[in-house]
């Protein structure tokens, strides 16, 4: 998919997952009781492993007039030890006429329900016996979901304004069970064969090419589709809509198409393209024929996250498929190939071998990740993809709330919680530190082995080790496994000071934590591959620490020293002494001695170590100066995440003075690049999306001469009843101004609502969100939450974008309190959704009074309505380190604006 610390467990690596068992397991607990009030057989949340299923055959009816669907599962099942119980899943559904097909004939099973657990119990009056094989059959009944998991319904509007119904599926990481009766853990692979009775006005798709269709009495039609390879529950997938879709045929045979609303069919030609293209990349790379014959790619009008890897029906957000080459703009293409990336890395990576417990859920999506960037340097080098992971790693994981790569997980809510930052990217962050360690080629060399070792099995943190575990370093057998545990085991990362004497590098590493209580501090160690370049040279020397300190020698006196080159390592650097003014002078007078990704890792490491003490806020913000020279995106757009926080803590408190005074240093300090922006869409990918960032800053912070341009092109456009061209690149400032008034906010509003073009809704969404009009910003929120016109799906970033608009921060917290019920369950507790709802409201406020009001509501939250949830840690925390933050250097930042105002007047005069 494209989206609780244990202290005792830091050091320890995880038994297998087979063996996992309930918190109080060994104590005495109570019995669960089933529904019909008998004693419920198992009392764990993980299924017993006394049987497995081999094959599922499904025959799924929706309804999508009555908005309901009936089906009928037979499980071929593997009986591994004798026993008197089959216990599995099922969610929410009425569950009938339930029999055991064995082969001494067909009896009835009793059945026992434990809905706490999601489990059902199927009692045979014998025991089944170990090495013999059984079936079951079981007919079920249930309601579409009207959330996006499960098997839930979707609806979109057509041009007339007809409004049509769609039912897809979502069942990662534990829906199936509220599809079909499952065993939905992913180490209980199997076969499916799936038949969906239809309509003739709808299409079906699955995962498998459709074999035919029978005509069934009273018109419905049923299609048959070919049986699944073997895999897990949360990879199956079907549609039931009236789709269409377009197609092609990749170098190594394999079918691809994409499927979506017939009015947007014109916008996936480049999806196509690329899932062609990165197919066949993927088939290369990793030496492992795609094994399915097709690929299907749908645009699903309501969808919670970004995309879903069903193995060969990958699944979308509509703005995540669809691109217009006239009205998408350079970060739109950018982030659609991403996402295409993404998915079909899974289908080796997690479809092909899969985690076989959600506690290594980052092999998955890390290595999805990191293998979106390997592949489009390759096949996409003219989209300059930048790597930002490392800082929205770092955010989370420098909070005491944040959690191991690897981390043991029971329920759903915490497996929910998993699809976060930490295993998606500091996953990406520690391979791409590996790869870098070990080579490109021994990586490579590593991972085709680890998948065509563990093709269609479940695997642990250690049997990648153990396959990227070779003789490659010099000479002695590198131990992968020793390296890496201390990276996936333990939370957190370090902090590497360094201080150069003469030629004499001494270097110690500590743990960087945002906190006052230094004890949480100790007992961390990583063993860490250093890089380091210096003045006299530009080769890349590599050191691996695996002390708390350590000296390293260089063969020459230098003026300089940079490690942790081109941000490749996941660990943040402290030049200690005279090392961060050294580092200043260089920027100063030679800022090219370094590459962008070096400026941006110097700019992040300079402002977070502000943070915890290390460095003055003065020196940090000197080291900012340079940004006046900068060119390229990486650090310029690090400088904006760095310097623009510090004035959004401040619109969050009554201190006009000095936040206009912040915002105008900014101004400033990139005013000379804005300038040279042309409003046009030239330029290379980067160079274009670096445009729309600077030209919207400009206009947003009402820099006089963005402001009149944009005005200009609004006022024309508007006047044209928007059939005026505007350069894609230009658009969110020329929207973002246009919203500022009740007639252009109303304007925009209704091109939102006709246009079919989905980067543009997205764009004329984000600017309303801008507007100062607070009863606009109110209704946004209120139409997002109904669904009618603005969709659901987008509630989350519309309420964020309302919470960072200094007119509307207020609003979008009482807007998450009021419906926080409605909320949860819609996206689900301890999904990233609610994750990023909760820290996008609450994560700019700096005040002991708000702390306060966030901590007195999320208090009053009971376990069921997400009081334990691991965002709200985070939040108190976050908010915590704000207000230390404002404490300590808000009389720096006015002390040394001041000076350096005074400065400014004495070198004009």
């Amino acid at each position: 998919m494209f989206v609780a610390p244990l202290l005792l467990l830091l050091f320890v690596p995880f038994p297998p997952s087979s063996g996992a068992q309930l918190p109080n397991q060994g104590q005495t607990k109570s019995v669960p009781i089933a529904t019909n009030g008998q004693p419920f057989p198992w009392d764990r949340m993980r299924l017993p492993k006394t049987v497995f299923p081999l094959h599922y055959d499904l025959t799924i009816h929706p309804n999508l007039t009555t908005l309901d669907f009936s089906g009928v599962a037979r499980i071929q099942l593997d009986v591994r030890e004798d026993t008197n119980t089959i216990v599995l899943h099922a969610k929410q559904m009425q569950v009938s006429n339930v029999l055991l097909l064995a082969p001494e004939g067909v009896r009835p099973l009793q059945v026992l329900e434990y809905p706490q657990f999601h489990q059902l119990a199927l009692r045979p009056d014998s025991v089944l016996t170990k090495g013999r094989r059984y079936e079951v059959h079981l007919e079920f009944a249930a309601n579409l979901s009207d959330s996006f998991h499960g098997f839930y319904k979707s609806s979109y509007r057509t041009k007339s304004g007809e409004v049509r119904v769609l039912a897809s599926t979502q069942f990662e990481a534990t829906f199936a069970r509220a599809a079909f009766p499952c065993f939905d853990e992913p180490a209980f692979k199997a076969n499916f064969t799936i038949r969906i009775i239809r309509e003739p006005r709808h299409i079906s798709i699955s995962n498998m090419p459709k074999l035919k269709t029978v005509e069934l009495p009273g018109g419905l039609l049923e299609d048959h589709f070919d049986t699944t390879v073997k895999m897990s529950t949360y990879l199956l997938a079907y549609i039931v809509s009236d789709f269409v879709s377009v197609s092609r045929t990749t170098q190594h045979g394999v079918n691809i198409s994409i499927y979506a609303v017939p009015e947007k069919i014109d916008q996936t030609a480049y999806a196509l393209d690329a899932a062609v293209k990165l197919l066949d990349f993927y088939d290369d790379y990793f030496d492992i024929p795609y094994p399915l014959p097709k690929q299907d790619l749908a645009a699903i009008p309501d969808f919670q996250s970004g995309a879903m890897e069903n193995w060969g029906l990958t699944t979308y957000r509509e703005t995540g498929l669809l691109f217009d080459p006239d009205k998408s703009s350079a970060s739109d293409k950018l982030g659609i190939t991403k996402v295409i990336a993404h998915e079909l890395a899974h289908q080796w990576f997690g479809n092909l071998v899969t985690m076989e417990w959600w506690n290594d859920l980052w092999l998955n999506e890390g290595f999805a990740k990191f293998m979106e960037f390997i592949s489009l340097d390759i096949t996409y080098p003219e989209l300059h993809v930048v790597r930002a992971e490392v800082c929205c790693a770092m955010e989370v994981d420098s909070l005491s709330s944040s959690h191991p790569v690897s981390t043991h997980v029971e329920n759903p809510t915490q497996i929910q919680e998993m699809f976060d930052d930490v295993s998606y990217d500091k996953g990406a962050c520690i391979l791409n530190m590996l790869r870098d360690f070990l080579t490109p080629e021994a990586f490579e060399i590593g991972i085709i082995r680890y998948l065509k070792r563990y093709s269609y099995q479940n695997t642990v943190n250690s049997h990648l080790w153990e396959s990227l575990t070779d003789k490659w370093y010099s000479g002695d057998e590198l131990d992968v496994r020793a390296i890496m545990d201390t990276w996936t085991l333990q939370e957190g990362f370090p902090l590497v000071t360094v201080e150069v004497r003469g030629r004499e590098v001494r270097l110690s590493q500590e743990r960087y934590l945002k906190t006052d209580d230094p004890s949480l501090i100790e007992g961390f160690l990583w063993q860490i591959p250093l890089t380091y370049m210096t003045s006299a040279s530009s080769t890349i020397h590599r050191f691996l620490l695996k002390t708390k300190t350590d000296v390293l020698y260089l063969p020459e006196e230098v003026d300089w020293v940079k490690f942790n080159v081109d941000m490749s390592g996941y660990y943040m650097v402290h030049y200690a002494g005279e090392g961060w003014n050294s580092i200043i002078k260089v920027l100063q007078h030679n800022h090219t001695a370094l590459t962008s990704n070096d400026r941006a890792s110097l700019i992040q490491n300079v402002f977070q170590l502000v943070s915890v003490g290390k460095v003055r806020l003065d020196t940090a913000l000197e080291l900012s100066l340079y940004l006046s020279k900068e060119t390229e995106i990486m650090a310029v757009t690090q400088g904006f995440g760095e310097l623009v926080p510090l004035y959004k803590l401040m619109e969050k408190r009554d201190m006009a003075a000095l936040e206009n005074q912040m915002k105008g240093y900014i101004v400033e300090l990139f005013r000379g690049l804005i300038d040279r922006q042309e409003w046009t869409d030239s330029g290379s990918v980067s160079e274009r999306v670096l445009r729309s960032y600077l030209l919207l800053f400009g206009c947003v912070r009402n820099y006089p001469p963005c402001v009149a341009k944009a005005t200009q092109l609004f006022n024309q456009w508007k006047d044209s009843d928007g059939t005026m061209s505007l350069p894609v690149d230009i658009t969110m400032a020329v929207f973002v101004i246009g919203a500022r008034t009740p007639e252009g906010w109303d304007f925009l509003f209704e091109k939102y609502r006709h246009s079919f073009q989905m980067s543009v809704k997205s764009r004329l969404k984000s600017a309303m969100g801008v507007t100062p009009l607070k009863d606009k910003l109110k209704w946004m929120m209120e139409q997002s939450l109904s669904g009618e016109i603005m969709k659901t799906q987008d509630l989350p970033d519309v309420v964020v974008a309302v919470s960072r608009n200094p007119h509307g921060y207020k609003l979008a917290w009482d807007f998450l309190r009021a419906n926080w019920h409605t909320m949860i369950k819609k996206f689900d507790l301890g999904s990233h959704t609610i994750s990023y709802l909760v820290n996008g409201v609450t994560n700019q406020y700096s005040t002991r009074e708000m702390l306060d009001e966030v901590k007195s509501f999320f208090g009053s939250l009971t376990e069921e309505t997400g009081s334990e949830l691991r965002c709200i840690r985070q939040t108190y925390e976050t908010i915590e380190d704000n207000i230390r933050w404002m404490d300590t250097n808000l009389p720096l930042l006015q002390a040394w604006l001041d000076k350096r105002s005074r400065r400014a007047v004495h070198e004009d005069l």
